[in-house]
């Protein structure tokens, strides 16, 4: 409503026409008004460039107007576009007074005159008007403007039921930015009523706030004791009434989530008085967290971390052990619960701005203290994996762990702000509390010092040592004697540590240790900077490995006499460290003579099976001895003959089974670390080695007892194990079959068959007790209680029987599931080693024993299950097998003495790809065989046998690309053509073959020297193929592999030529056969050999060959016949593209002869309009009833004669519709004709002559309700074509609106 005063404003306005100079100037203002944000931007720019190109002031006062206006707008979205507008004007023509413009807002939304319905409109007028003059930048630099705005905005504070505190908040904005000069001379004496109520609302409080920060040189202590008689905001007699508005703000600010402007003002001021210590007891503790409530509580909280960064070290240590902290925490554990709002992740925010902003260590360490110390029974509230120590300065960050230590050592319970929820508070049992808490401490501080290490703050490598240390100690030592050279020991702890706190440290030291092991080089020297470019981890930057350093320092406590281990070693286990801690030494001492990676290989392995003595001795003495003796004959100065002492594994051998046991381990460290070692000591894997991996994957292995033992033993200790060490990485995939078991346990008992032994038993009780009898009638007497007793107690022992025996049938099934789970799961981290030894070893000979394991594992999956387990099995070694293996680009390139075997092996599997019936299988197996070429064909056979393939002459000049391509290598083209030859016979002869087309294109585009054996075999089957889909398939290769542009170069023109001949000769053949198109199949192999005949005719054209034509363009003729391929889009436009290089052209064809013949008996309708002369759409009934296409019509508005179709003159037939007329001109003609398309309906409606009579008008009939109704969108699409009349043109229709008196003549 707005947008539409303001056209009638600016034309009355503006006689000239503002409004006549186009579309385009008023478009602007529409656009302004848009819901959209980019529309509403996108306007004013185009405005603004618009009035600074013209610079017409005409235009400029329109603007103006209009947004003034528009400032009123009903629309809530409109305002704020029209208030931007106009401070972007302003900002841009600064020759535009503001005194103006602001007169010119208050006399258009003037609130004592406008309607009452109205007010709301003029109040959001006013306001969006001070906001526009406000972001031009220039009211403040305009004092009259600017004291009349703030007078209008204290007006405008009084319509709170429409603007609420709007009005006041844009006045402390802008008084904020006003210098201290203009406010004192120009707003100071109209604000002091304001300010003297500022306890009145928390707007005027925040406006007194604000003054005080930005002009202390006004607002002295004299002036506002002056205004409100205090010369300070906060003492002992504001304390209640600043209560109030703060808990008023803070409710106002529920939905926003934030800390209210004028509390955190308010402590600004409180801070600068030096009131903070009053403020925060009586306003905050005993003012602000007396009433319960949700908002004010998180003011409370907010209000405590923005006040962080302001505080004094003081002020900190009394905010942080004061009540709020207390409420916090108690809404930290409530809020647990699901669908709670839960203030923590905010608080934690709040925690890291002020550590990342703060420099000074001791606020740093009093903040992390405090909050540490917060705790829930002994438990700290804190998070104990917190990121936020990530901003600790160096030194804050050893106090800070110094601190942690202590309270391990030494737990003050006293110094810590502990509470306890009233759900705890009811179930409180005081018995062992203390122990309790100080269990919950314990574990608390020993996460919080291994989580340290773990995030990225900046940390030197003594602490990180320190932290380790600490925590290896209190793992699995106790101190007997207080000690200096043992730092750890050098203080007894306050209250021992039980079993369970030891345990619980040893949980979280493996987790620091697989941290260690993947941490990077700490350190800013030259060596660190290098360690980390080469991407080594787990080393110190003098190169020796954390977990060394660390079996260093256990060996330095078994040799003390001041601790001992909390499970001391026997004597077989400490033989087992001091040979594992000497072959280590041994090891480094050969680290730079012989292969580095795998001496640190077994460096690694023996220390962390050195650590774990003191977990798991029992297994780890075993895994010891093994790896010990292995070690020996690895770095064994004579090596054994492997030819007489075959039968003794290497050292390889014992490694690989060392790992494989590893890998069922449930931690994670172990199975990183091996597949670590398995990465150094791939280099020298032999083929046993890789058999012991390769028969863990073989699925008929599966069934043998020594390997199920093997599994089960180690996936039992996992079993046990995977409820503690979930940290570490331990599946948990028994937890996810539980529900399989109780769904199934029910349905078993319905589904199982009734046991015929049981039945035969049950039967034989029933006779024994004579409760069974043939001829016994219903009229005999019943059994006698006792024999009726007898009978219940066999049956039911009977029953208890078979239920026993149902039950272990049961549990039998459920255990093999188990281990079926178990395998498979163990079989999946085997397969990591698999992936492994492929991407680092993959020009080892022996990937060639990997190919046929995995195609059986893949050929096992596919036939099996579907469970998920199962799925990622299969998916896991389809990607292996795909992209580890066949799409790999490295290879063996010493393969010569193997390309016999590689042949025979290539043969295999093409001919097991034939015979497999499931397609995606041989898919993999025809793969493999293209890898297999590709390791032939990149190998130079040492004693050629036969000489390569020599090129045609014409190509004995290629590029260097061209002849590595066309290269054999170990190929022996012979009997690998027949291989390949056969595979593509079989394809596109047999019903049935599991190969496709994409295989042999993928077999051409790799491999192009296999196009010329192979393309005859192509060529003939376009008429023999087995079927009309392989004739199809075969004119489709046929196509790509002339693509291939490698092909040329192996053949003569000759020979190049007679291909071309040949194709054509049986692509015409093939037409020759084609009937009546009916089938889909039959439709395709036409689709695909007129693609192969244009690609064919296109070359025969382009390269000039002497090709006759002549038969095929008989042939091609004939199928343009009725009976030919029938109707099809797609192969009509096959067809015309194949004629096109026959010098054939396709004939248009006549639109009209398809369109229907409607009847020529025009409708007759009521006519229900009066239109001007301009307005009417001439008599075009009979054209679009018949033909669809609108007759010409004469001067005087009738009809023309109807023509025959076919009759028309060549401008009729070119334009429909005859450019001359008296009332027609060319744009309206060009807006009827293509109104015209939309159809007979809505032009037989509007075609109509008027009615005059308005009571008929205004009537409302049934036959008539359709007509009107239809009415309507043709006249808005006439509406959209039709150009815009000028006003004069209007007024003359007008005109004759009002001298037409007579109905015009109906047919």
């Amino acid at each position: 409503m707005a947008e539409l005063q303001g056209q009638g404003g600016g034309a009355a306005a503006d006689p000239r026409g503002v409004l006549r100079r186009g579309r385009a100037f008023l478009d602007f203002f529409w656009d302004i008004a848009k819901p959209e944000q980019e529309v509403r931007l996108a306007a004013t720019e185009s405005l603004l460039r618009h009035l600074r190109e013209g610079r017409k002031e005409d235009e400029l006062q329109y603007t103006l107007t209009r947004l003034v206006e528009g400032l009123g707008a009903t629309r809530e979205a409109a305002r704020p576009g029209f208030s931007l507008a106009l401070a972007q004007v302003l900002q841009a023509f600064e020759e535009i007074p503001m005194c103006s413009v602001l007169e010119q807002i208050k006399e258009k939304h003037n609130l004592e005159k406008v309607k009452k319905k109205l007010v709301r409109n003029a109040a959001f007028g006013n306001f969006f008007g001070v906001m526009a003059l406000f972001q031009s930048g220039r009211l403040v630099k305009d004092q009259k403007a600017l004291l009349e705005s703030i007078q209008l905005l204290q007006q405008l504070a009084h319509q709170q039921a429409h603007l609420r505190d709007l009005p006041r908040k844009t006045l402390i904005d802008i008084v904020s930015e006003v210098p201290e000069a203009v406010f004192q001379e120009v707003l100071f004496g109209i604000l002091q009523s304001d300010l003297a109520s500022a306890f009145a609302s928390p707007e005027n409080l925040h406006l007194l706030l604000v003054g005080i920060q930005k002009f202390p040189g006004v607002m002295k202590p004299k002036n506002l004791k002056k205004l409100f008689g205090s010369p300070t905001v906060v003492n002992q007699e504001t304390i209640p009434r600043l209560v109030e508005l703060l808990q008023g703000a803070a409710k106002s600010e529920k939905k926003d989530k934030k800390l209210p402007s004028v509390v955190f003002d308010l402590l600004q001021v409180t801070l600068k008085e030096g009131a903070f210590e009053l403020f925060w007891k009586e306003g905050v503790e005993n003012g602000l967290l007396s009433e319960k409530s949700g908002p004010v509580s998180y003011t409370c909280y907010r209000l405590l971390g923005s006040a962080l960064p302001l505080l004094s070290l003081d002020q900190l240590q009394m905010v942080l052990k004061g009540k709020v902290m207390q409420h916090y925490g108690e809404h930290v554990v409530t809020s647990q619960l699901p669908d709670r709002f839960k203030f923590a992740p905010e608080m934690e925010t709040y925690i890291d701005e002020f550590l990342s902003r703060c420099d000074d260590l001791q606020r740093q360490l009093a903040v992390m203290i405090g909050f540490s110390t917060l705790t829930n029974q002994g438990n700290p509230v804190l998070s104990s994996s917190s990121r936020v120590v990530r901003h600790l300065q160096p030194g804050a960050l050893q106090k800070y762990v110094d601190w942690l230590k202590d309270m391990f050592l030494r737990p003050n319970l006293d110094c810590c702000l502990d509470f306890s929820s009233n759900r705890q508070r009811q179930n409180q049992d005081n018995v062992n509390m203390a122990q309790r808490k100080v269990a919950r401490l314990r574990k608390w501080v020993i996460h919080r010092l291994a989580n340290i290490i773990e995030s990225p703050v900046k940390k030197e490598e003594s602490l990180v040592m320190d932290i380790a240390r600490f925590c290896f100690f209190h793992a699995f030592f106790e101190t007997k004697k207080k000690t200096s050279q043992i730092r750890e020991a050098s203080v007894l702890p306050s209250e021992p540590l039980d079993d369970q706190a030891h345990s619980v440290a040893e949980n979280y030291f493996f987790g620091l240790l697989q941290t260690l092991n993947s941490l990077t080089v700490l350190g800013d020297t030259e060596k660190a900077a290098a360690l980390r470019e080469k991407h080594i981890h787990g080393v110190t930057a003098d190169g020796k490995l954390w977990i060394f350093l660390l079996v260093e320092y256990a060996d330095k406590l078994l040799s003390s006499e001041h601790v001992k281990p909390v499970k001391p070693f026997t004597k077989g286990q400490r033989d087992a460290w001091e040979r594992a801690l000497q072959s280590v030494k041994n090891l480094q001492k050969k680290e730079h003579k012989s292969d580095s990676a795998k001496v640190v290989a077994f460096q690694q392995l023996l220390l962390l099976m050195a650590i774990h003595l003191f977990k798991n001795p029992s297994e780890a003495v075993d895994v010891l001895d093994d790896l010990l003796s292995c070690t020996e004959k690895a770095f064994s100065k004579e090596p054994k003959k492997k030819k007489t002492d075959s039968a003794e594994p290497g050292w390889v051998e014992v490694m690989v089974e060392i790992l494989l046991s590893l890998l069922a381990q449930p931690s994670l460290l172990i199975r990183r670390i091996s597949k670590s070692v398995f990465v150094r000591i791939c280099p020298h894997l032999t083929k046993r080695g890789l058999q012991l991996i390769l028969d863990v994957l073989d699925p008929d292995q599966e069934q043998n007892e020594e390997s199920a033992v093997v599994v089960l033993e180690e996936s039992n200790k996992k079993m046990k194990s995977a409820q503690h060490t979930d940290k570490e990485g331990s599946d948990d995939s028994d937890d996810s079959d539980t529900e399989e078991e109780e769904d199934d346990s029910g349905d078993e008992e319905k589904d199982e068959e009734v046991d015929e032994d049981f039945r035969s038993q049950l039967m034989n009780v029933l006779q024994a007790g004579n409760a069974l009898q043939k001829g016994r009638d219903e009229s005999d007497e019943e059994l006698d209680d006792e024999a009726m007793m007898a009978l219940d107690k066999n049956i039911s022992a009977l029953f208890a029987e078979q239920q026993k025996r149902i039950q272990a049938k049961k549990d039998e099934k459920d255990k093999m599931r188990k281990e079926k789970i178990l395998r498979r799961d163990f079989k999946i981290k085997v397969l990591d080693l698999v992936e492994v030894f492929l991407t680092k070893q993959s020009e080892n000979p022996l990937v060639f024993d990997i190919i046929e394991p995995l195609l059986r594992v893949i050929e096992q999956c596919m036939s099996s299950d579907s469970d998920k387990q199962e799925v990622d099995f299969l998916q896991k070694t389809a990607n292996i097998f795909k992209n580890s293996l066949c799409r790999t680009k490295q290879y063996c390139k010493t393969a010569g003495d193997l390309q016999e075997d590689l042949h025979a092996f290539v043969e295999r599997l093409v001919k097991k790809a034939c015979k497999h019936t499931d397609s995606s299988v041989a898919l993999y197996y025809f793969s493999a065989s293209l890898y297999l070429l590709k390791v032939l064909r990149g190998n130079t056979p040492e004693k050629s046998s036969t000489p390569p393939t020599p090129l045609p002459e014409k190509q004995s000049t290629t590029i260097p690309q061209d002849c590595q391509v066309l290269s054999t290598g170990c190929l022996d083209m012979e009997r690998v053509t027949a291989v390949y030859q056969q595979a593509l016979t079989h394809f596109l002869t047999k019903r049935n073959s599991s190969l496709t087309s994409s295989m042999f294109h993928d077999l051409f585009r790799r491999f192009p020297i296999m196009c010329k054996p192979l393309v005859d075999t192509l060529v003939k089957s376009i008429t023999a193929g087995a079927r009309q889909h392989q004739q199809g398939q075969a004119c489709l290769l046929l196509q790509k592999v002339l693509l291939i542009r490698e092909l040329k170069l192996l053949l003569t023109e000759e020979e190049w030529e007679e291909l071309i001949r040949g194709s054509l000769s049986q692509v015409t053949e093939s037409l020759k056969m084609v009937g009546k198109c009916i089938l889909k199949a039959e439709k395709e192999k036409v689709a695909k050999c007129f693609e192969l005949l244009n690609f064919l005719l296109k070359t025969v054209t382009e390269q000039k060959l002497p090709v006759k034509l002549t038969e095929l363009d008989e042939v091609l003729v004939g199928l343009n016949q009725p009976e030919g391929v029938g109707k099809s889009a797609r192969l009509d436009s096959l067809y015309w593209n194949i004629m096109r290089w026959l010098s054939y052209t396709k004939p248009k064809k006549e639109k009209t002869v398809e369109q229907p013949v409607q009847e020529a008996v025009p409708l007759k309708r009521k006519k229900k309009g009066f239109l001007p002369e301009t307005k009417k759409r001439k008599n075009r009934k009979k054209g679009v009833q018949e033909n669809g296409v609108a007759p010409a019509a004469s001067e005087d508005g009738e009809p023309a004669e109807e023509q025959p179709l076919g009759t028309e003159a060549p401008e009729q037939k070119k334009d429909l519709v005859p450019s001359s007329g008296k009332h027609k001109k060319p744009k309206r003609r060009a807006g009827e004709k293509r109104v015209a398309v939309a159809g007979s309906r809505e032009e037989a409606v509007n075609g109509g002559d008027a009615v005059p009579d308005k009571k008929k008008k205004n009537r409302k009939r049934k036959g008539d309700a359709g007509s009107e109704a239809e009415q309507v969108p043709a006249a808005k699409k006439a509406k959209g074509f039709v150009s815009h009349e000028t006003q004069q043109e209007q007024g003359k229709a007008k005109k004759k609106r009002k001298e037409k008196k007579t109905p015009a003549p109906q047919e």
